[in-house]
């Protein structure tokens, strides 16, 4: 009798623990505890390491992935990376990507072809391919984010296809000696995509080319060092062909003696094809050395021009541009710069043009005034609002 009555209460048990697990399921079927994020994955690449190369690990990597890759030169190492989201990034100083004739998919050293990839810490080298359209990257999808990188000696450093999807950000990096020599290819050449945004970054010495060339819809352009140096032969400084929204801001741009173009900066030469097409050319010093001299500022009919406490040197005006709002623009030569030989453009302590410019406000949501401004060899750092604000790209003052 006793063992009979465990028996039934064993039972009645389960059958309360069913009902209860039944009743609990159903009644929360509609918020289902959210299933814990996994932790991504780290590959690490390197000589030592199981992954040796980066077309290996272009293979295994996995979305949300972190591609870790020891310092040193990868010779020929090319890769297509798919993946929706990955972090790909030196691990223990830079690391080289040196064409030396291969190429992927016929583009360039990498072709990235995902969405939300961040790349940081990577010097590509040296891609051509036979159409001479090479890229250290081709970006074909997605988002980007450069970081820390450098792109020397391809016939194009970045190239992007012409999807309004596509974004790209780059910060902190280096372009210089890119161009296949026929004017065609460029340091950066980036096509009609969404969003461009460049800040912190020094572009010099494109071989026939431009320094920057964007059909993006919305381009920003913050803070960087745009100057071809000594003997440098490259095109435009910037150019945007098609127009659309252009935030030119706290930039240093240089064209060099030597150049192959008599203009600094062009907007909307083929044509306007965005629906909105304005340059917001704000506290840029801009430099023609140019003999005879060339022209700072050339847009198509049709665009809006603002331009406010830009430094020129050289000869010229903005003015001469076209119709637009042009404000607080100052013509001065190299004296007023500490060192202009050594590409110091601080204006110096006591100069008559120091705290003269008067900062504008936003335009469409972009902030015009500068809240950081360049440093050597490429990065920013923030500048004071508390200061008197300057004219031009540099907001700190020098003395010789």
């Amino acid at each position: 009798m006793k063992g009979s009555f465990s028996f039934l209460r064993c039972v009645w048990a389960g059958l309360l623990v069913g009902l209860v697990v039944h009743g609990y399921a159903q009644g929360t079927a509609h918020a289902e505890a959210p299933a814990m994020p996994a932790e991504p994955a780290v590959l690490r690449v390197g000589p030592g390491q199981a992954i040796r190369t980066l077309a290996e690990a272009a293979k295994q990597a996995r979305d949300g992935d972190i591609v870790e890759v020891d310092s040193g030169d990868y010779v020929g190492d090319v890769a297509v990376w798919r993946q929706s989201k990955l972090t790909i990034r030196a691990a223990s100083g830079r690391v080289r990507l040196i064409a030396a004739g291969a190429n992927a998919e016929g583009k360039g050293i990498w072709v990235i072809r995902g969405g939300n990839v961040l790349v940081q810490g990577f010097d590509f080298i040296g891609a051509a391919v036979p159409d001479r359209n090479g890229a250290g990257i081709r970006l074909d999808k997605g988002q980007l984010v450069v970081i820390d990188c450098r792109f020397l000696d391809n016939e194009n450093g970045i190239l992007t296809a012409n999807h309004n999807e596509i974004t790209l950000k780059i910060e902190d990096s280096e372009f210089g000696r890119n161009g296949s020599g026929d004017g065609q290819s460029h340091n950066l050449y980036v096509g009609g995509i969404g969003r461009l945004e460049v800040s912190g970054s020094y572009f010099h010495h494109a071989r026939s080319g431009h320094l920057l060339k964007s059909r993006a819809r919305e381009n920003l352009i913050f803070y960087n060092r745009l100057a071809d140096g000594a003997n440098g032969q490259a095109s435009y400084e910037v150019e945007f062909p098609n127009g659309g929204l252009a935030y030119v801001v706290g930039n240093v741009i240089e064209q060099s003696a030597t150049t192959e173009n008599f203009h600094v900066i062009s907007f909307g030469a083929e044509g306007l094809r965005w629906p909105n097409n304005a340059l917001y050319l704000v506290n840029n010093t801009i430099a023609d050395l140019r003999s005879p001299p060339g022209v700072f500022l050339k847009v198509q009919p049709g665009a809006t021009i603002v331009a406010a406490n830009n430094l020129l040197v050289g000869r010229g005006a903005l003015e001469a541009a076209g119709p637009g709002t042009y404000t607080d623009n100052f013509l001065t030569d190299a004296r007023a710069f500490v060192d202009v030989r050594a590409g110091d453009y601080r204006l110096k302590a006591a100069h008559p043009l120091a705290g003269k410019a008067r900062p504008q406000s936003s335009a469409n949501g972009t902030d015009l005034r500068p809240r950081r401004e360049f440093v050597e060899p490429r990065g920013t750092r923030p500048v004071s609002d508390k200061l008197p604000f300057n004219p031009g790209g540099m907001q700190s003052l020098g003395t010789p």
